[in-house]
C-alpha cells in the first residue's frame, strides 16, 4: 500500500516521498474473506480537525511530530520547500514528518474539510 510523505532532511528542506506500507492478508472476523491490512502502529493521540470553507493558504509551518492524516473530504495542494506540488483529495492519507526546518505550505479547497489527525510519536517503522 503506497502513502505519500513529506519529510525534512538534516539541513531543513522539506521534500516528497512514497512509501510503501507492508501489509498481509488477515481475515478482520471469523467469516470475512481476508483484506491487506498493515503492521498496527502505537498513536498517541487521535483528533478530527474542521478545516472551515474559505480557508484557503496555510503559511510555511512544520508539525510539532509525525502525523498521518487522512483526509475525509475536501482537498490540499502542499507545496515542499523544493517547489513541488502535490494535490490530495477526499479518501488520501500523507504521512507528515517535517517536524523541523522550512516545512510545508498548505492550499486548501474552498469548501470546509474534516481531516483525521493521528499522532505518531515514533512515526512509522516500516
Amino acid at each position: 500500500m503506497k502513502c505519500l510523505r513529506i519529510y525534512a532532511t538534516p539541513d531543513g528542506h522539506s521534500h516528497f516521498d512514497e512509501v510503501e506500507l507492508p501489509t498481509s492478508k488477515l481475515a478482520v472476523h471469523p467469516d470475512a474473506v481476508p483484506f491487506d491490512v498493515t503492521a498496527s502502529y502505537p498513536a498517541s493521540r487521535v483528533r478530527f480537525i474542521h478545516i472551515p470553507a474559505g480557508m484557503r493558504e496555510v503559511s510555511w509551518h512544520t508539525v510539532p511530530e509525525p502525523v498521518m492524516t487522512v483526509r475525509l473530504d475536501g482537498a490540499v495542494d502542499y507545496e515542499t520547500s523544493d517547489g513541488e506540488r502535490r494535490h490530495v483529495g477526499p479518501g488520501s492519507f500523507v504521512l507528515v514528518e517535517d517536524t523541523h526546518g522550512k516545512g510545508h505550505l498548505s492550499r486548501h479547497s474552498p469548501e470546509a474539510q474534516t481531516v483525521l489527525w493521528i499522532s505518531l510519536p515514533q512515526g512509522l517503522v516500516l
